[in-house]
């Protein structure tokens, strides 16, 4: 990854942590799912007007002069965006990405649903205000809030479009202009598929810039560098090429800080390092423990009770299901620590998900089932201990352990079975080690031999914390 992009996620990951981020969508984050450019959209309509939109760079205008030329009717235009819009686009790899990350605030000025459906996807609770009544309530329980500044394709009639729309804002939209101010002021935006040719937000940015001369928030934004087009000439490509960099300098001045890129392709690889490292900060612990030969009880408790305080200790948050035997243990250093240093609330630090024990037992399957499945997508690491369990009289490997890596594999989740802790987890640490590739592609040589080394037997459980906690550490990037 380039220097410049690694700075970002660094740097954005903590702003996601914090809960301080932001979006904001342009067209470009829809046009790979299949959907038109605004060129592409109004191109029927510059035929009416005898113009040639390949030549046009003011395409307000032009949308504008379609509704001069049909004497203020704005028929033809709004079926221009039902036609363009309404049919089925499947969200795009970008989309899914972004609906992955705790950011809950878009603003977008597409009239699309592509943002919206892919959170709906995620099983987040969105709360959509693409009109000004909509902005004076607030959806109940919501995870996510979309700013469709410009409307939405069910409202096509009121869709920000032409020049007189756009000199009208100010006035009838004006709820939106000033949330967007507030925002801009407290979260970092990272502007994706943007151009910076809206002049409503540059409205915004000049305010907001006039308002906070020395301490604005720093915000990205991602341009793909401008490359020769086929059939473009030397002296166009380098007009073109000269004015980004005038526009990448201009930005400087909205602390708009711009990330440059190749391919857009890159623009995926840097959302999926940002996924990958925020749910990495998260740590599943699947440990169950029935018969604790050959430490003994009070060692095994300590053991997992010190890696719970060690983990937290280092900044990892912990998801577990309590499994029997041992996850209390684990629970229990981890709920000291965070009492301890009171640096961050518990439901910052801990993922927690008893499994009921009463019931139907066919449902109760059903529902620990469900339970792992969304435990376990918090998470970015799973970590396995120990894992047995009494059946029929004998100890035997623990069936739910197994499961859980079986899910964290479907999951694309790192997967790191401790096999010195013995039973399912020494089972599982000698197919991890036995073909890494296929099943930690995500480690190094190096981690690879760490992984390998803990599957040996130890006297000291507590001699094991110390190279976990330094694996997960360089999985988090903190290495």
């Amino acid at each position: 990854m380039k220097p410049a992009l690694e700075r970002f996620v660094v740097d954005y990951l903590a702003e996601l942590v914090e809960g301080n981020t932001a979006i904001f969508a342009g067209a470009g984050l829809s046009v790979p799912a299949g959907y038109v450019d605004w060129r592409e959209l109004l191109r029927p309509l510059s035929k009416d007007l005898d113009l040639n939109i390949d030549l046009e760079s003011d395409l307000v205008a032009v949308a504008q002069f379609h509704v001069n030329a049909s004497g203020q009717n704005r028929h033809k235009l709004h079926k221009a965006l039902l036609d363009a819009l309404s049919r089925d686009a499947k969200p795009t790899d970008n989309h899914r990405l972004l609906a992955q990350l705790p950011i809950t605030t878009f603003w977008t000025t597409n009239y699309d649903k592509l943002i919206e459906d892919t959170l709906r996807e995620r099983g987040k609770i969105v709360d959509i205000k693409s009109s000004v009544p909509q902005m004076a309530t607030t959806r109940p329980h919501r995870d996510v809030t979309v700013y469709k500044m410009h409307g939405d394709i069910d409202r096509p009639n009121e869709a920000v479009v032409t020049k007189d729309d756009y000199e009208r804002y100010s006035k009838q939209r004006e709820p939106f202009i000033t949330a967007l101010a507030g925002d801009l002021i407290k979260r970092t935006f990272l502007f994706l598929g943007f151009s910076f040719t809206d002049p409503n937000l540059e409205h915004v940015l000049s305010q907001v810039r006039l308002n906070f001369t020395t301490d604005q928030r720093q915000h990205y934004a991602i341009f793909r560098s401008r490359s020769k087009q086929p059939g473009e000439t030397d002296d166009d490509f380098a007009h073109y090429r000269a004015r980004q960099i005038h526009v990448i300098e201009d930005l400087k001045r909205f602390n708009v800080k711009v990330l440059l890129v190749d391919e857009y392709s890159e623009i995926t690889d840097l959302l999926a390092e940002l996924v990958n490292r925020y749910r990495r900060r998260t740590v599943f612990v699947s440990a169950s423990a029935f018969n604790f030969d050959p430490w003994g009880q009070p060692a095994i408790i300590e053991f997992a009770q010190e890696l719970g305080r060690a983990l937290i200790a280092d900044g990892t948050r912990i998801a577990t299901g309590l499994g029997a035997g041992i996850g209390d243990a684990i629970f229990t250093g981890a709920l000291r620590e965070v009492m301890r240093t009171k640096a961050i609330g518990i439901e910052d630090g801990l993922v927690l998900r008893p499994f009921p024990q009463s019931g139907d037992p066919t449902e109760l399957a059903s529902l620990w089932e469900d339970y792992r499945q969304e435990i376990i997508s918090q998470a970015g690491i799973a970590l396995f201990l120990f894992g047995n369990k009494l059946k029929d009289g004998h100890t035997v490997p623990a069936d739910g352990v197994v499961r859980e890596f079986e899910i964290a594999r479907d999951q694309t989740i790192v997967v790191l079975p401790i096999g010195a802790t013995g039973s399912a987890a020494q089972t599982l640490a000698t197919l991890v080690i036995g073909d890494p590739d296929k099943f930690t592609p995500e480690l190094d040589g190096a981690s690879r031999g760490h992984l390998a080394a803990l599957a040996s037997h130890t006297p000291d459980l507590k001699s094991l914390i110390p190279p976990i906690v330094e694996l997960i550490r360089k999985l988090q990037g903190k290495v």
